[in-house]
């Protein structure tokens, strides 16, 4: 037999998106998409799943794979990279690289997260693996492991090329496995400026001017993708990636990130739905001395709500009753499903919070017995 239980957690669960609670800021931009870093939880969606140049915010992409080769002691931060005559004369922002000069493998990487540098990703990448195509391959393959499904990478720097794009969305996770993954690598994209062959050039990332806890990530500009901006801040115990593209202008881009990176930061809270070890249901136990078992939940679960709410919500409990002897600590026996608030469905599972042993032999065929006659004890 199975029972539902349904209780009262937090109002915001049983409304299917953020629109019907909260009012959305209007963009300029052609792509905007946001993300709380903890909770995965989607703020903000404007055609996030669409198409569109990464300009040199695929550099991110470039500084990962450099960081893997670094951390598999291919190359390390102080080794020598010459500069070939392809990565000088490759065009666009550049980090001013001298044709035949060394350059540290450290230097290059500030050069392409501070300076922008498009000839620096070319020395980098022909560094680290002999060309840049073999580094693009390198690059194809990290996306495609990180989970970016709509990306494709056809050089190290972001030129333009039809078939080098990703998504707004794409480059969210990008951003957030950067910051997972290289905690300590990621400070270089919170320094505002680098000196070069006597050049200092400032981070071209408008959000690190502003008093908002922003600390990366990365900006983009072409032609036909406009400007873009790959965001991460901090408020509180909470970060915030965000990724727009499409604006007209630098001083767009920066107004345009800049209130919806505020936006997404004061208007949404994160809460513990369930601590791990919550009782969620009491369930009969049958065949054995131990008439009653708790379902609770395994792992802590946390999630995104707007800031003013506060009230509780429906969330059904689902298990199988009564449960039959023997159990063990951890086993699943049931589900508490939810509406989470950006309009996804979650399941979560329940589990035995303790062994239950069965009883002697005589005890459980008595008991089937009494089963058979009246039925299952409540």
């Amino acid at each position: 037999m199975k029972f539902i239980l349904s209780f009262l957690l937090l109002t915001l669960l049983s409304v299917p998106s953020f629109a019907q609670e909260i009012t959305l800021p209007e963009t300029s931009a052609k792509q905007a998409y946001i993300v709380d870093f903890d909770t995965g939880v989607v703020l903000y969606n404007k055609n996030g799943e669409e198409r569109m140049p990464t300009s040199s915010m695929s550099k991110v992409l470039t500084t990962i794979v450099a960081d893997d080769a670094i951390r598999a002691g291919t190359i390390s931060k102080d080794q020598k990279i010459t500069v070939s005559e392809k990565a000088w004369k490759t065009g666009g922002s550049r980090m001013f690289l001298d044709l035949n000069s060394e350059v540290s493998v450290g230097d290059l990487l500030k050069g392409i997260v501070i300076q922008s540098g498009n000839d620096a990703c070319v020395a980098l990448a022909e560094g680290i693996a002999g060309s840049e195509a073999n580094f693009v391959v390198m690059m194809n393959r990290k996306a495609e492991e990180i989970g970016m499904k709509d990306s494709h990478f056809m050089n190290s720097n972001g030129w333009p090329d039809p078939n080098h794009y990703s998504t707004a969305k794409d480059l969210a996770l990008l951003g957030t496995y950067l910051i997972k993954t290289y905690p300590e690598e990621y400070k270089v994209y919170a320094e505002k400026e680098f000196t070069y062959n006597n050049i200092k050039q400032g981070n071209r990332n408008p959000l690190l001017y502003k008093n908002i806890g922003a600390d990366g990530i990365k900006t983009g500009h072409t032609d036909d993708g406009g400007y873009g901006l790959m965001g991460s801040a901090v408020a509180g115990d909470r970060r915030v990636v965000l990724v727009i593209n499409g604006t007209t202008s630098m001083q767009a881009r920066a107004d345009e990130s800049s209130k919806l990176m505020e936006w997404a930061l004061t208007s949404f809270k994160n809460v513990n739905l369930f601590e791990k070890g919550t009782v969620m249901a009491q369930v009969p136990v049958v065949l054995s001395p131990t008439r009653q078992i708790n379902l609770i939940v395994n792992e802590q679960y946390r999630t995104t709500v707007p800031s003013f709410a506060k009230d509780a919500a429906k969330v059904n409990v689902t298990y199988k009753s009564p449960v039959v002897a023997p159990v063990k600590a951890g086993d699943v026996l049931g589900s508490a499903r939810l509406v989470l608030p950006d309009g996804t469905l979650k399941e979560v599972s329940l589990v035995a919070a303790v062994d239950v042993e069965e009883s002697s032999f005589f005890k459980r065929l008595s008991e089937k017995l009494m089963i058979l006659l009246v039925g299952v004890p409540e």
